[in-house]
């Protein structure tokens, strides 16, 4: 038998059981005289281990060991020395007069040291030098960025940029020395402070300086458009005569600098689209780069803009295409995946490259591997799916978790591309849940079933019965929840609803009680369906009533509530039947504001009245947004943001678009939520009411995104007043706006139904920080809903300020200026508050004809159904119902709208629209509301 020892194991097991107080015990040895470098190295080490576990230390117990290092200078020993700069770093943060050892860590930089006591000298002393003190070393870190030797540059250039964030103005006057250090030119001005004068010295050919030095002139000169253009296309082969660069043609020898400068061509196309076809140009000339790292990275950045076309995406797809054969398997990787993502955008571009995918199936990396088959799987055919299916069920075992979810996930995604291969897709799913694999992959598998189940009729039944097959042996909770409830929902509309009962009542035998309740809660709306005959009812009953005796509070609870709701039909619709559910932020929300609220209790019970409804259509939208966030993310390998991700998608979808509409109802209501936050925080606007009656769902662009401010205009109704709210940008980094104010002129005269009452400026506005600013109107009469158009006008001081601090120039008065912008409507869907009713055709049928308004009208601006009902949806301010927004004709296309006038009044509108070429859309529109001067209201949003 072997009994060698194990170093490695040994060693770290010695560092995970080190004692805090033994460490700092043993650090007296930093006082004997002589030192002992090799005792003291590892204790060091053990030191910076402790910090780096996450042990906290007193700032008295820091300060003594900090000062007890630094006597290690004495010791002229490199590899001490090396661990002395590493530990004096960490511990700065936490040590008191740490300045202290600036001299010795000066006479390190001297020209005489060795490069390595030079460069680490100073990192050290830029981390703990103090911003005012930098003034000070300021001309030895100016020499030390223009130093020949890479070593000491590229310290200089690293420890600027950590300096950036704390004294910008100091690090930005070094912008000439970062210039020199990116053009590989030394200082012309005599000897180096380093030794630069020493003739004897080898310059090394390392390019690792440009790398650092574009990086910091980026972050000293972002904030300025045309000098981040004229950086880049300073290095892009343009403009090689440039006296910004110094006259002389400037070329990057480093391939890291070039792909940050791909990176930074990028954030200006983004924010300046003019610029969009010239940098495209050069986009193409680095996509054809002699290094395959800039190449790959340049072919990604053409493949992730807006907009983009298949035929602008030809060279970047050329250039992914002669990736996809390199014999190295990380460029292969890198191109594969950059094709995975386009291929989910335009998927015509990629299929030129399937020849090449179909040859990296059987590579040995089996990551390339996945995603070549699930690129293939998005841009093959239907003929393609049995094979790539079989291969890929050959190697699911060799793959990590990871690429199992991404398999799973293409899976999922052609399940709606080709249903006619619903059986292979079932298979091939019923299997890899079989296998051994996480919670996210078997989760994603489930999902896909899912799917298949709702948008294939054909293969229900038998998606079903992989699902009851899978709970009979899950080993997660959230996975056996998710298909019971699944089961509940489609179960009793299937031919045998009998042969699911029994698989839910033995997950009520056997498993925890998390899985009993769902259980209990399927069987419930088995018993309840309208479909469900007599004698399985009775049998649902039965079944129910032996759960009375489980020794779980929430088990019986729910049985016993499933029991009672089965009394009769009206109740079953109501709390059983209905698909609707409450915005579960907004109601968290006003739950936590009730429990905060010490006196809310003794004013009343909690009200559901104020917690908006959706329907289950619009929240599956939500979570599918949700879910195509999360793969983006896996995908492109970008962090995930979903509520910041979801706000931009709802910002950019184009108004009364599907995508717009499906954008998450949650989402606009916890969007509500926020302006009142900021609504009641105003005492002038507080005394309006507790919050708006009806706010608007989108934001109204009163100015194009480019301009010099950037405004959007947000309406709040309540009660007896109408606030306008007006989000202003201020995008001029040489100026701060005072004093900002929207003076709102009616078009025409309605002083006798509106009177202004209250304007809350902004007070200042710098550059990229937004404000927000109010004008309030009193209705004078609140039975009145006026229509109006106001014209705006952005009034403000304006100040000259340095942009690198954003702070306004001493004695500077400012001057008055205003810009002119868009008119403002206010109509008649901006008093409806956009809610969803449900079941609105029982509805339509008790708020009766008496209060129905019909009206005919001829649209003949409209050139298509879909565009008339987008715009429809927009003017009357309702809440679109399933498939409204998307018509599956185009001659013909009813649309059902719901909401509450003032968020009170009950509405349903319906909409009958015919199209004929050459006259436009011919559209009937029924309004039936709780008030019949409602309907009338309401029709007249589209008059």
């Amino acid at each position: 038998m072997n009994f060698k020892k194990d170093e490695d194991t040994d060693e770290l097991g010695a560092l995970m059981n080190l004692d805090h107080s033994a460490v700092l015990q043993e650090a007296r040895i930093f006082n004997q005289t002589p030192i002992r470098p090799r005792h003291s190295r590892l204790l060091l080490a053990k030191i910076l281990f402790l910090l780096y576990r996450g042990d906290s230390m007193p700032t008295t117990e820091a300060t003594n060991l900090f000062f007890s290092i630094t006597k290690l200078f004495q010791c002229k020993d490199m590899s001490l020395r090396q661990m002395v700069y590493l530990t004096i770093k960490e511990l700065s943060t936490i040590s008191e007069d740490v300045i202290m050892v600036t001299s010795s860590l000066m006479k390190d930089m001297q020209p005489k040291s060795e490069i390595t006591y030079r460069a680490n000298a100073i990192r050290a002393l830029c981390k703990i030098v103090d911003p005012s003190m930098l003034p000070g070393i300021e001309r030895f870190i100016k020499s030390a960025i223009v130093e020949k030797t890479p070593a000491i540059a590229s310290a200089a250039l690293v420890s600027s940029l950590h300096l950036f964030g704390e004294a910008k103005d100091v690090v930005r006057r070094w912008a000439n020395e970062v210039n020199e250090a990116l053009n590989g030119k030394a200082i012309s001005q005599g000897p180096s402070f380093f030794g630069g004068s020493n003739p004897n010295q080898v310059v090394s050919t390392s390019n690792i300086v440009q790398y650092h030095a574009i990086g910091l002139l980026y972050a000293i000169r972002q904030h300025d458009r045309m000098a981040v253009l004229k950086l880049v296309q300073g290095f892009s082969g343009q403009n090689k005569s440039s006296s910004w660069m110094g006259g002389s043609g400037a070329t990057l020898r480093s391939n890291m600098a070039y792909v940050m400068l791909v990176r930074y061509a990028v954030r200006v196309m983004e924010n300046d689209p003019s610029l969009v076809p010239q940098l495209h140009v050069l986009l193409e000339e680095w996509i054809r780069h002699r290094s395959d790292m800039v190449s790959l990275e340049a072919a990604r950045a053409m493949c992730q803009l807006r907009d983009v076309t298949a035929k602008q995406l030809t060279g970047a797809v050329n250039a992914l295409q002669v990736f996809l054969s390199s014999p190295r398997p990380t460029v292969r990787f890198a191109a594969i995946r950059t094709l995975n993502t386009l291929a989910r955008t335009h998927p015509e571009a990629v299929q030129p490259c399937n020849v090449d995918m179909e040859g990296l199936i059987t590579d040995t990396n089996r990551s390339v591997a996945t995603f070549a088959i699930t690129t293939l799987l998005k841009t093959g055919n239907e003929a393609s799916v049995d094979r790539l299916m079989k291969q890929m069920q050959g190697f699911m075992t060799e793959i990590s978790d990871e690429f199992k979810t991404i398999v799973a996930e293409a899976v999922r995604s052609l399940c709606r591309k080709f249903p006619g291969k619903h059986s292979v897709f079932l298979a091939f799913l019923s299997g890899v849940l079989r296998d051994e694999g996480g919670y996210d992959f078997k989760r994603s598998a489930i999902e896909a079933i899912v799917d298949l189940a709702k948008h294939v009729p054909e293969c229900k039944e038998t998606a079903l019965a992989h699902l009851c097959e899978f709970i009979e042996d899950c080993e997660f909770t959230k996975l056996s929840v998710r298909v019971l409830h699944f089961l509940g929902e489609e179960g009793p509309h299937t031919a045998r609803p009998s042969m699911y009962i029994r698989h839910i009542y033995n997950r009520v035998v056997l498993e925890n009680a998390v899985v009993r309740a769902a259980a209990v809660s399927a069987l419930a709306k088995f018993g309840a369906a309208a479909v469900a005959d007599p004698s399985l009812q009775r049998s649902v009953r039965v079944l129910l009533q032996r759960c009375l005796d489980d020794r779980e509070d929430e088990v019986r609870d729910r049985a016993a509530w499933a029991l009672r709701m089965a009394g009769g039909e009206h109740t079953r619709d109501k709390y059983v039947r209905d698909d609707s559910t409450f915005a579960l932020a907004v109601l968290e929300r006003k739950l936590v504001e009730y429990c905060a609220d010490s006196g809310a209790a003794a004013r009343g019970r909690f009200s559901f009245d104020s917690v908006p409804r959706i329907s289950r259509a619009q929240e599956e939208e939500t979570r599918a947004r949700t879910r195509l966030e999360i793969m983006d993310a896996v995908l492109t390998g970008s962090a995930i943001s979903a509520p910041s991700a979801s706000k931009s998608a709802t910002a950019t979808s184009e108004p009364g678009t599907p995508a717009a509409a499906s954008a998450g109802f949650a989402d606009v209501y916890e969007q509500q939520a926020q302006y009142v936050s900021k609504l009641n925080a105003i005492p002038e606007l507080a005394a309006f009411g507790a919050q708006p009656l009806v706010s608007s769902q989108r934001a109204v662009d009163l100015t194009e995104a480019e301009t010099e401010y950037v405004v959007r205009c947000v309406k709040h109704v309540y009660e007896a007043h109408i606030v306008f709210q007006f989000d202003v940008t201020n995008t001029i980094p040489e100026q701060v706006v005072e004093q900002v104010e929207v003076a709102m002129e009616p078009e025409d005269d309605i002083s006798d139904v509106l009177q202004p009452v209250v304007v809350v400026p902004i007070p200042e506005l710098r550059c990229d920080e937004p404000g927000t600013a109010y004008v309030a109107f009193e209705r004078v009469d609140t039975d009145t809903f006026p229509s109006a158009a106001f014209a705006c006008t952005l009034k403000f001081v304006v100040k000259e300020c340095d942009p690198a601090t954003g702070e306004p120039e001493e004695g500077d008065e400012g001057f008055e200026d205003e810009y002119s912008l868009e008119a403002v409507d206010l109509g008649a869907g901006d008093f409806m508050q956009a809610s969803y009713l449900p079941d609105s055709h029982a509805l339509w049928e008790t708020l009766g004809a008496d209060a129905e308004c019909v009206e005919t009208f001829a649209l003949a601006n409209f050139e298509s159904i879909a565009e008339c009902v987008a715009r429809v949806a927009e003017l009357l301010g309702m809440c679109p119902l399933e498939g409204a927004l998307t018509p599956k004709s185009k001659a013909a296309h009813q649309a059902v709208f719901t909401g509450k006038w003032m968020g009170t009044t009950k509405t349903v509108a319906r909409t009958r629209m015919t199209y004929q070429k050459g006259t436009g859309v011919t559209m009937e529109l029924a309004v039936r509301s709780e008030d019949q001067g409602v309907s009338e209201l309401v029709v007249s949003a589209i008059a």
